[in-house]
């Protein structure tokens, strides 16, 4: 059940995911050496804990690869209802909050984002929707109940009401992912589209401190030592790197200059150390990976298939981007990580478990193939296949 067989698609999974973890884990220790060095915790201290969760994470990808896709169809009501019920611990005793957000719990010395679980669960209950009601789907009250209402707005409210606008923002791409490779009509996506500007729109002009960024973002501040502290030095540490950078751990801005720059800054380090090549090569990894779930899409059996690798890929890849776009002054700071290669042990997990996701349902397509192959005449099957 764990090996990839003959399906090119399988393997070029593997090989991407492994690639983006094994480099995101060499840059997790050369961009935390410095701060986990003056937190007692020894220059590997960052190293070891985003190792850890890597090792928790791989065999998690691994097991989720190896369950059908039955499974995941049977159980997608079960994982929303657990991933909601999750993600409201952080308004207990057990909830914390972080630069403002209170997207975390923490039990003891393990902190979690249960937001990251919530992701998974919500789009795979979207792909289990849109199976669902197949024969309904092209009326708008069937495409909009129960996956915007109640679904993705209870969702989306829980994380909403911790403040955490830039992974709201995530999930609501995500499901409008699921939703359009699930085949839903343009109507309906428009409609969408149109209510989630609004909703975006309204949470940014009531809230003040989003409100200063987007004008920092702008250019309308010029509070260096406050709000414009970090992209500043994102855009210093890029700018210093050039063409081939200054070497793996030779980073300046590392040595308590960025902020965050093992986690959401961890691209400007890239840029830094690696230079411009190496930034490009961490983009063309990610566009690898989406040529890549593109090919699952067109493969999957059924419209289950297609919503769930549609939605994370919009998840993944799109998150990518957005925080590539962050660190090089494109978007406004959204605090959101780079995924598997960040540091953040929720997130590598969660992602990691969400492409074992896509590799189960990357099985079940090339099994699908297999059986059309089977069942065409003899002569004319590399057509039908086609």
């Amino acid at each position: 059940m764990l090996r990839t067989g003959s399906d090119s698609t399988v393997a070029a999974l593997y090989a991407i995911t492994l690639l983006l973890v094994g480099f995101g884990l060499i840059m997790v220790l050369s961009s935390s050496s410095i701060t986990s060095y003056l937190d007692d915790q020894g220059f590997f201290g960052g190293f070891w804990r985003q190792a850890s969760f890597a090792l928790i994470g791989i065999p998690l990808m691994l097991i989720a690869a190896a369950m059908p896709v039955t499974f995941w169809k049977r159980w997608a009501w079960v994982l929303l209802g657990l991933g909601i019920a999750l993600q409201l611990l952080v308004f207990t005793p057990l909830g914390i909050e972080v630069y403002g957000n209170r997207n975390w719990i923490q039990i003891g010395g393990f902190g979690a984002q249960p937001s990251e679980a919530l992701k998974l669960a919500l789009v795979v209950w979207v792909g289990a929707v849109l199976q669902r009601k197949e024969p309904l789907l092209g009326q708008m009250r069937h495409e909009i109940v129960p996956i915007i209402l109640p679904g993705a707005v209870i969702a989306l409210g829980v994380v909403l009401l911790g403040r955490d606008l830039g992974t709201v923002l995530i999930m609501a791409a995500m499901v409008f992912g699921a939703m359009y490779f699930g085949g839903i009509s343009w109507k309906t996506l428009g409609v969408t589209a149109g209510g989630g500007l609004l909703a975006v729109v309204f949470f940014v002009v009531t809230s003040q401190n989003r409100m200063a960024r987007l004008l920092s973002h702008a250019g309308e501040t010029d509070d260096y030592s406050g709000l414009d502290w970090q992209s500043t030095h994102g855009m210093w540490a890029l700018a210093s790197g050039g063409l081939f950078g200054v070497g793996l751990g030779n980073s300046k801005a590392k040595w308590s200059w960025l902020p965050a720059a093992d986690n959401d800054y961890i691209f400007a380090i890239i840029g830094e150390e690696l230079g411009l090549i190496g930034a490009l090569l961490v983009i063309v990894l990610f566009i690898v990976l989406m040529v890549v779930m593109l090919r699952v899409i067109s493969r999957a059996r059924d419209r289950f298939g297609r919503a769930v690798v549609g939605g994370i890929m919009v998840w993944i890849v799109g998150q990518a981007f957005v925080n590539i776009g962050v660190v090089i002054g494109v978007f406004p700071v959204l605090g959101v990580p780079l995924p598997l290669i960040s540091a953040g042990g929720t997130a590598l997990i969660a992602c990691l478990a969400a492409i074992g996701v896509v590799i189960s349902i990357a099985r079940d397509g090339a099994q699908y193939r297999a059986e059309l192959e089977a069942a065409a005449p003899t002569g004319r099957r590399g057509r039908g296949i086609r």
